[in-house]
């Protein structure tokens, strides 16, 4: 049994000799015969060990970037405040808890509105409003807030960027009309622009004179009466479901039908997309439509006079935007001059300083 055991044992001691000495033989013979396989392999680590450190810090990089650039973006549109330049774009993704993930809530808009450092008394001592302090939507609860005081301040803050946008839009456009009048020679350029305008103001022939009365701004005192005799200061069914300002009436387009209209009338009020396209709308209406001729005259005769809009005589010649004609525009006299509207008629737009490229 002895014998046996050692045998035994001899033999896988021999067995293990050979295994070990192949092996040692089998890398001499890689190693003397095939050097180039061997330094491929090593530098091929070394290289795919490269790559895995740079992938993972350019990874590492790139992740950094995409949680700053969002950060910037989250930043950018607390400081702007600009969420007409998104339109239909959710910046920060679909919420499916919130019917409309743009319509923010009054509480959320007065403290963007704070952080921003945007108050009225400010944009009165500055003259200055930022155009990126712009909504889309009107916020639900803005009727439900307590203190005229406030949900009055908060409507005016929301529609009076949007007013003054269109009308610097406008007074861009009149100072280039003044420059073609004023050169000797027209461009073919000059001419496109002028048939463009032409259009957008519905006048035919070509007739500058024409044009000149109508690319004029609106009062910006006037407008704001305006929006919140229509709205109810921005409570009224067609203001909340239709972003309309100005309640003006549709006979053919998308609108919303009143409750108390009588069967035989078809009229709707016109709804939009977004706030601002329903400043851009009552802007066209009274400077394109024969019923506010007069309105347009007296305007142009002020400009000819001391080249400053006078909104408390300018409501004089709005009698026939609403059926109550006279008393309607005594009402918007009373809103103008007990919220101080004027002091915003020569307020002026602040450009951004905001870059956005570093988020592309």
């Amino acid at each position: 049994m002895n014998k046996k055991k050692s045998k035994k044992k001899l033999n896988e001691g021999n067995l293990n000799f050979i295994k070990t000495a192949l092996a040692s033989l089998i890398l001499i013979l890689i190693f003397s015969v095939f050097p180039d396989t061997i330094n491929y392999i090593k530098n091929n680590f070394k290289s795919n060990q490269v790559v895995f450190n740079s992938s993972k810090q350019n990874f590492d990089e790139i992740l950094d970037k995409q949680k700053k650039n969002n950060k910037v973006l989250e930043d950018s549109v607390k400081d702007r405040f600009s969420w007409n330049i998104f339109e239909d774009i959710d910046v920060f993704g679909k919420n499916e808890n919130n019917e409309d993930p743009q319509r923010l809530s009054a509480t959320t808009i007065e403290e963007l509105f704070n952080e921003n450092g945007y108050s009225l008394d400010i944009v009165k001592e500055t003259k200055l409003v930022n155009a990126g302090n712009q909504l889309t939507r009107l916020p639900k609860e803005l009727k439900n807030i307590e203190s005229p005081k406030k949900r009055k301040e908060l409507f005016i803050k929301i529609v009076l960027p949007l007013i003054i946008e269109e009308n610097f839009k406008i007074r861009f456009d009149r100072k280039k009309l003044f420059q073609i009048l004023n050169k000797n020679n027209t461009t073919k350029r000059d001419k496109a622009w002028l048939d463009l305008k032409f259009k957008q103001y519905g006048i035919k022939n070509n007739d500058l004179s024409r044009l000149k009365i109508r690319m004029d701004e609106i009062p910006v005192s006037l407008a704001i009466a305006q929006a919140a005799k229509e709205t109810g200061w921005g409570s009224s069914r067609f203001a909340q479901e239709g972003n309309a300002l100005f309640g003006q009436w549709t006979w053919s387009g998308e609108g919303i039908r009143p409750l108390d209209v009588e069967k035989n009338d078809t009229h709707k009020v016109a709804k939009f997309k977004i706030l601002k396209a329903s400043v851009r709308a009552y802007q066209r209406n009274l400077n394109t439509h024969s019923s506010y001729r007069e309105f347009r005259v007296e305007r142009a005769i002020q400009r000819d006079n001391n080249k400053k809009l006078n909104s408390i005589k300018l409501v004089n010649f709005l009698d026939k935007y609403a059926e109550t004609g006279k008393e309607y525009t005594e009402v918007l006299k009373k809103i103008i001059l007990q919220n101080n509207l004027i002091d915003f008629d020569d307020v002026e737009i602040l450009p951004t300083s905001l870059k956005m490229k570093n988020l592309i």
